[in-house]
């Protein structure tokens, strides 16, 4: 029983607040199962993906299993043959040849699988640096084939036109020597030497005659033999020659 002034206790709102709070705690119930199931479904998804992943991986490995199996049956096969008994003649250099076309084949065509082509350059084809990797420099006498691809060691690998390895190759470049030789001359000829003499020979200086002095004029026995040139004839000679006496 109340007394004057103050609410009654049992107008109702204690009800009204235990309902509320159970209503509260339902829907907490409820969010924490969906929840509960957002995981579940995040964790099978994400195990879906690691299996779709590694069969992906797997997929993209075949052609690569593909081409190794092969190789070794290839490989396999070539060494039953040679180790046959009785067997003593040597390989055959054409057939060796063949069969190691055939492997370069195969790994070239497991790696197109994956998506990696193989490109080859031709001798002669100007330098490309972005294509071309250089090795080696050789010496061309032709000015024309300066600055192209004189020999290929090895083919250049693309993806989606990226550049994934480049083609190792041998550069030319013109001898500075072959290029400023005279056209026609012969080779190893001294420049200036007399056409159609003796490659490496020098032509004879001639010494020049002294004024005065006639060097035909007879000597003391009156014989007509030329006389032999003086000392200062000899120096000049060797002055116009540029040989010295060393």
């Amino acid at each position: 029983m109340s007394t004057d002034g103050e609410r009654p206790l049992n107008d109702g709102s204690g009800a009204r607040v235990a309902e509320a709070l159970a209503a509260l705690s339902a829907r907490l119930d409820r969010e924490h199962e969906r929840a509960a199931h957002r995981e579940a479904v995040i964790d099978r998804l994400h195990e879906e993906n690691q299996r779709l992943r590694r069969g992906e991986l797997q997929a993209m490995l075949e052609p690569v299993r593909a081409a190794l199996y092969r190789l070794h049956d290839q490989a396999r096969r070539e060494s039953l043959r040679l180790s046959e008994p009785g067997r003593d003649d040597p390989p055959d250099p054409a057939r060796t040849a063949q069969l190691l076309a055939a492997v370069a084949d195969d790994v070239a065509d497991a790696l197109a699988r994956l998506g990696v082509e193989r490109y080859t350059v031709e001798p002669g084809a100007p330098y490309d640096p972005s294509r071309h990797r250089p090795v080696a420099v050789t010496s061309v006498a032709e000015p024309a084939r300066d600055g192209t691809v004189v020999t290929v060691q090895s083919d250049g690998f693309e993806q989606g036109g990226a550049i994934l390895r480049k083609a190792a190759v041998c550069v030319g470049r013109v001898d500075p020597a072959a290029a400023g030789a005279t056209p026609g001359a012969t080779p190893g000829a001294t420049p200036g030497a007399t056409p159609g003499a003796t490659p490496g020979a020098t032509a004879p200086a001639t010494a020049p005659v002294r004024a005065g002095r006639d060097m035909t004029e007879p000597n003391k026995t009156g014989s007509s033999r030329p006389r032999a040139a003086g000392r200062g004839a000899t120096m000049s000679t060797e002055r116009n020659t540029g040989l010295g006496t060393d």
